[in-house]
């Protein structure tokens, strides 16, 4: 996780880089264009057949929700200070929550609407609306945006993945993106230089690496383990933003990001908590049930 964490954080720095020569919608591209080549060889392994779906317009509308969320991150990382766009990229988990809610139908509780309530508190700190601050106004607009556009993007996988394999969630998602990325792309293309396209090689390779690393992470840990340790990106950040471009991050962030953080911690403690009350009721109403 922290593997993933570091990757992340140096994506993150990459894109932010890149914005000052390439539009945000070409980078898109070629982040989704590189990811997609990741898993060709696994469809050229094994074929076509498994990629069959009766819910193809489902894969659909998940890919161009994640598209346009993908848009407004990467527009904010060129609009705001690293540091602030991540924090309120932390704001995922929240919106989650409320797509679970009027999406999935699933009961929330006080306690977790409270948590909910006080993370969003953690955002107004970080904005501090009304102190005639400097932030850009369209960058923060993007950035939440896009949190819950992933959030509502997540959600849909939630639901996909009651039928679906991951890998096909995966390459359904690449197959659709990239074509679509190309479209917004073309309106604003200028040919990368071949240092430039190695840096967008690059972003794509640890981009990779990076999911790679989370998934193996959840496969070797519970969530509730691993889901906090995702805060550490936000020093990582912090640390590039102040020595490769210059930004300090003031203390009102951290702050706000650490409100943020500990009302995700304690959803995610109170759900495993939860899950493993659920698991205890179903083994002891069948002691035969496999507890694992």
């Amino acid at each position: 996780m922290l593997a993933s964490c570091a990757c992340f954080a140096a994506m993150s720095a990459l894109i932010h880089h890149l914005s000052e020569f390439i539009d945000p919608a070409e980078i898109v591209f070629f982040r989704n264009l590189f990811g997609l080549l990741v898993l060709l060889p696994w469809v050229l392994r094994r074929g076509f057949a498994p990629l069959r779906t009766r819910i193809l317009s489902l894969y659909v509308t998940r890919a161009v929700i994640g598209l346009a969320s993908m848009f407004a991150w990467f527009t904010a990382l060129a609009l705001m200070p690293l540091a602030e766009a991540v924090a309120l990229n932390f704001t995922v988990p929240l919106f989650a929550i409320v797509c679970a809610v009027l999406l999935l139908h699933e009961g929330v509780g006080i306690h977790r609407w409270s948590a909910t309530l006080v993370g969003f508190g953690g955002v107004l700190i970080i904005l501090r609306p009304g102190l005639g601050l400097t932030h850009s106004t369209l960058g923060v607009a993007l950035a939440i945006g896009s949190a819950a556009g992933f959030a509502l993007s997540m959600t849909l996988i939630k639901t996909l993945a009651r039928t679906e394999a991951a890998d096909k969630i995966v390459f359904y998602q690449g197959i659709i993106m990239t074509p679509l990325a190309l479209i917004p792309a073309l309106f604003v293309w200028r040919t990368p230089t071949l240092f430039e396209f190695g840096l967008l090689l690059g972003l794509g390779a640890i981009a990779t690496l990076g999911h790679l690393a989370l998934a193996r992470a959840f496969a070797l840990s519970e969530a509730s383990a691993i889901v906090p340790i995702d805060f550490v990106r936000l020093p990582f950040v912090a640390a590039l933003g102040y020595f490769l471009f210059g930004e300090p991050i003031d203390v009102w962030t951290w702050v706000g990001a650490a409100i943020i953080m500990a009302s995700t911690i304690y959803i995610a403690r109170r759900e495993a908590l939860k899950g493993r009350s659920t698991a205890v009721a179903a083994q002891a109403q069948d002691p035969l049930r496999p507890s694992g």
